[in-house]
């Protein structure tokens, strides 16, 4: 069985895109019937982002954390318990392409750390787009780490520990405890997702967050060198 964890804070505006995509992905044909379940774990939350999940055919937990690593170790747990092989992760403002898990698991690695895309720069000025078009590596061989775009197999999940109860940063730390355990990490473009660069992000030191700081220095007239920025979404 296979697995696909969303985690969640009032996200309903977000979910239900997210969601169905996550469904197109786990029903692909090249999966050859394999079952796979898509488990969105509602973090806290005060809307309809439940209701909205199930009714789409989310298996639906509920913490109450406000905390993202603890809330995707929530839901591997959840996916460990009901003997899926693979953990796919991604995040509710995101939606996977159709042959998302397909192209994670064509990698045949311990896990995979895939890029992003982003389908509406208007809350941001024009230079914050450039920057990320001069600085990010869309391409196999890339080192960008993001929750909305991994995947790792549950043996290596277990033997690095699993996600640690961060607020942030929780799948750069994953990705680092996999390392160290000798997991063979495949950093590839295949696996394609498009996420959003809202302002009124959930990670105060994720992907919106880093780009919403480009953005002042540019607006600051501070120099902003051509460097990777994005190391987590």
């Amino acid at each position: 069985m296979l697995a696909i964890v969303i985690p969640a804070h009032n996200e309903a505006a977000h979910i239900g895109a997210c969601v169905a995509a996550a469904r197109r992905a786990a029903d692909h044909h090249q999966l050859l019937g394999e079952a796979a379940r898509v488990i969105v774990v509602l973090d806290s939350c005060t809307d309809e982002t439940g209701d909205i999940a199930r009714a789409l055919g989310a298996d639906v937990l509920s913490i109450e954390a406000r905390n993202v690593g603890m809330a995707r170790a929530h839901g591997a747990e959840r996916a460990l318990a009901l003997g899926a092989r693979w953990l796919a992760f991604t995040d509710a403002d995101t939606t996977v392409a159709e042959d998302w898990l397909v192209r994670q698991l064509d990698c045949g690695a311990d896990a995979v750390c895939g890029v992003i895309g982003v389908h509406d720069w208007s809350p941001h000025i024009g230079a914050v787009r450039e920057h990320f078009g001069r600085t990010y590596t869309d391409a196999d061989g890339h080192r960008h780490i993001h929750g909305a775009n991994l995947g790792v197999s549950a043996k290596a999940y277990l033997r690095a520990g699993g996600f640690p109860p961060f607020e942030s940063s929780e799948d750069v730390a994953l990705v680092e405890a996999l390392v160290a355990s000798g997991a063979r990490i495949e950093w590839s473009a295949s696996p394609r997702v498009v996420t959003s660069a809202r302002t009124d992000f959930r990670a105060a030191k994720g992907f919106g967050a880093t780009l919403l700081e480009v953005g002042r220095r540019y607006l600051g007239s501070e120099s902003v060198e051509d460097e990777v920025v994005v190391i987590a979404a």
